[in-house]
């Protein structure tokens, strides 16, 4: 079997130095290979675990990207949940199946918006977040502030930068739980939660939208009731989704489920990650077991 990563994380990312080591002990013998190295043959890579392609969504990589997960033979998660969820419109598709969402404002290329356009769809107080639908890692995510001139303009001209680009561009409200109490996030495997941590916020006031990967601040902690029924709502929106797609449903090897809580008793959706994510195997002694236990099973099944 072969772990997929990118040229930034040759020997994958620090957090998963230990799977080689876990798989060798299950008698699994892992490569590790960069996802768009030519030199690879891929048609004997074995079962493909995608891990650090956190170039992916890279505008000079996005198509190749997709084109590659379809040419395998064996991959996981699928291309078709893949291509699904590299572009955040799915958020769209997992609304309508009673997920809730933040409110969101999309502006699309096509609509060809003057800057004024654009400053029109943004809120007139508070802080919101322009961030573009094909994005990895945070890149291109800005926190600005309304009534700020120079934050909003510096909004406007990140947005027009994503436009001009081809890239659609989501515009949120910036939630006070999240500097209050953070993200969590829902880590699966094999369709079962494995662990969750809770991730400090990273869009602090002054931040500005950057093409470099954020790095996150976690801490791993026992979910509540309450964050895992909705997990498993969200989860089962997700495997539906998958179902209307291809026909049947697919098990997902990992699945990184983020929310926040939307101060009046519930949880929004923030994001769906089944591609690059973070799994944070350093967060708890068993979750790099039970990561090498579900890629086992998948391995030998």
């Amino acid at each position: 079997m072969t772990l997929a990563t990118s040229s930034d994380y040759p020997d994958l990312d620090d957090d998963e130095l230990g799977l080689p080591d876990a798989l060798r002990e299950r008698g699994i013998e892992p490569r590790i290979a960069v996802w768009n190295d030519p030199t690879v043959d891929w048609d004997t890579a074995g079962t493909v675990v995608l891990r650090s392609v956190r170039d992916y969504a890279l505008e000079r990589n996005y198509t190749s990207f997709l084109s590659w997960t379809r040419s395998l033979p064996r991959v996981a998660n699928p291309a078709e949940v893949v291509a699904w969820n590299a572009d955040k419109h799915y958020l769209t598709r997992l609304a309508e199946l009673g997920v809730p969402m933040i409110p969101t404002t999309w502006i699309e290329p096509a609509d060809g918006l003057s800057k004024h356009q654009v400053h029109t769809r943004f809120p007139a107080h508070g802080d919101f977040v322009v961030k573009p639908a094909i994005s990895s890692g945070g890149r291109g995510t800005g926190r600005y502030t309304a009534t700020d001139a120079r934050s909003r303009s510096d909004a406007i001209n990140d947005t027009m930068h994503h436009l001009r680009r081809s890239r659609s561009v989501m515009v949120q409200r910036y939630l006070e739980e999240v500097d209050r109490k953070g993200e969590v996030s829902l880590v699966y495997f094999n369709g079962v939660l494995s662990h969750a941590v809770e991730k400090a916020p990273m869009l602090h006031p002054s931040f500005r939208s950057t093409d470099e990967v954020h790095e996150e601040i976690v801490t791993a902690r026992e979910p509540s009731e309450q964050e895992w029924l909705w997990g498993e709502k969200v989860r089962k929106a997700i495997h539906r989704v998958i179902k209307e797609r291809s026909g049947r449903d697919s098990q997902l090897l990992f699945n990184r489920v983020d929310v926040v809580e939307d101060g009046q008793g519930g949880f929004y959706l923030m994001e769906v990650s089944l591609i690059d994510a973070g799994l944070y195997l350093g967060s708890t002694p068993e979750a790099l077991e039970s990561f090498a236990d579900a890629i086992e099973q998948r391995v030998f099944w």
